[in-house]
């Protein structure tokens, strides 16, 4: 830690750095941020103190009558904003978790030094240390107004005739819609090149960020299946901590670079209508000794190690109540429904996109032995990733330690089954509302052991008020659909 704060107090002076956005995230892993003087970590202060902050204004934390808090900063998260560097802009982030005041330690309220910890410690008493690389999918616009309804998905500005299900779409205006110019047709987007794809600076210019000021090794990045600026920017696996991290400052730095562009970046699962919606499919390997413990080269199916098994074999016992994490807002789905490539279906297999557990097998050979993982798809980018890694972790420690069989794999498209042939398969559903998530997450004693009883009842209370609000909200398409009874 002292070597840490060194660093980054070095990092600090050579940037002649003047503020230090201060974060951490709530229940929902949005950000919350507290700007402090650079001085205030040049001194240590902030670092060996931490900062003092009203819990009570955070949803999920703390009541009014207990309501003060600490910030503790990680100086091993600090980095430099770049578009920050005009005179007296010039601004650093970093994040912390949350202790209870008095110096009563790390609070229960909080996702990272909670939750997230705590589950990389039940790992590591296990003997295992979990692995994590998610790829988060995200849309950016040029113009988002929700009181406009559009009819025509290319969004012409008298509205358009309509399209062949008759339907209103609110289409938020995307860069790549423009007049004159070439237009990415629905579902296909995935790969396509400049001049179609006109998000290419912007995507360089977020992952080169990311690289250079984070210290995020960049995999890829290209655009996504979704004609209206869907785009998908992958970093490398990490341990659960450093990866969520990783996760928050990569949202934060796609947001704030879009708006710089002008433009909007958003993570919300869904927000165009009959289109592809964004996920975050998450890829997790298990290691021991140095060792990928999922790798086994004598297995002819995978080179799935038995042990790689019972850690799916948890994925698909605990998937439902998974569901509630990993997907938890109303929004989340829209976009759990067959024909848009996400998985709906309890299943696991290699090289299936239509399962909820794929094994991918790009390679074969021990040489490759470090890439065995699987790949669990019901997650999406809204979800708080501190809470969601630790709960598919312990959902497939759980696996290994009931030594849970995953049965056997489906090798076939699953949408295209017919009910019969799923019910031969032993193939069940995910849930399909938020309240139906909610309840499964109630009953099961794995993912409340994991989050623990603060976040886990805070956790159902803010989603079921979201429930209750969607419910009770009168929509545009009600009105259009129902009007004339």
């Amino acid at each position: 830690m002292k070597r840490e704060v060194s660093e980054a107090i070095k990092k600090l002076k050579e940037n002649e750095v003047r503020w230090v956005h201060s974060t951490f995230v709530d229940i929902r892993g949005l950000m919350q941020d507290v700007v402090i003087p650079a001085r205030e970590y040049l001194s240590k202060k902030a670092f060996e103190d931490g900062i003092g902050f009203d819990g009570s204004s955070i949803r999920g934390f703390k009541s009014i009558d207990e309501s003060d808090m600490v910030l503790m900063p990680d100086p091993g998260t600090l980095a430099v904003l770049p578009w920050t560097m005009k005179e007296n802009q010039r601004s650093a982030i970093v994040i912390g978790d949350v202790y209870e005041a008095f110096g009563n330690g790390p609070s229960d309220v909080c996702p990272r030094g909670y939750v997230a910890k705590r589950a990389e410690e039940a790992a590591e008493e296990m003997g295992y240390r979990g692995y994590f690389g998610p790829e988060l999918e995200y849309f950016i616009f040029s113009e988002i107004d929700p009181t406009k309804l559009i009819w025509d998905l290319w969004v012409s500005p008298a509205g358009g005739e309509g399209d062949s299900w008759g339907a209103p779409r609110v289409v938020p205006q995307s860069p790549e819609i423009k007049p004159g110019g070439f237009v990415l047709r629905p579902k296909e987007a995935y790969f396509r090149p400049p001049p179609e794809d006109t998000t290419i600076e912007y995507r360089n210019e977020v992952a080169s960020i990311l690289e250079d000021y984070f210290g995020i090794e960049i995999e890829m990045h290209h655009h996504e299946v979704a004609t209206a600026g869907q785009l998908e920017i992958d970093f490398k696996y990490g341990t659960l901590v450093e990866t969520a991290d990783r996760a928050i400052y990569y949202k934060f730095v796609a947001k704030n670079v879009a708006k710089k562009h002008g433009l909007i970046a958003t993570f919300m699962p869904k927000p165009v209508y009959l289109d592809n919606a964004s996920g975050m499919h998450v890829h997790i390997s298990i290691w021991r000794n140095k060792s990928n413990a999922m790798y086994d080269e004598n297995d002819e199916y995978a080179e799935l190690s038995q042990i790689g098994r019972y850690f799916v074999g948890g994925l698909l016992e605990h998937a439902r109540a998974l569901t509630a994490i990993c997907c938890p807002t109303v929004n989340s789905y829209k976009r759990l429904v067959p024909g848009f490539e996400a998985p709906i279906y309890i299943m696991w297999s290699r090289r299936n996109r239509s399962a909820l557990v794929r094994i991918p097998v790009y390679y074969r050979g021990r040489k490759y032995a470090k890439l065995k993982r699987c790949e669990y798809r019901a997650v999406d980018p809204s979800c708080n990733p501190y809470l969601a890694f630790s709960c598919l972790l312990m959902a497939g420690l759980d696996g290994i330690r009931k030594k849970i069989e995953p049965g056997d794999p489906v090798d076939e498209d699953v949408y295209k089954l017919s009910p019969e042939r799923k019910r031969a398969l032993g193939i069940g559903e995910l849930p399909t509302t938020l309240r139906d998530a909610l309840e499964e997450m109630k009953s099961d004693e794995v993912i409340q052991r994991a989050l623990g009883s603060h976040i886990f009842d805070a956790f159902i209370e803010y989603k079921t008020n979201d429930w209750n609000q969607y419910c009770l909200y009168v929509t545009p398409w009600e009105i259009m659909k129902y009007l004339d009874y």
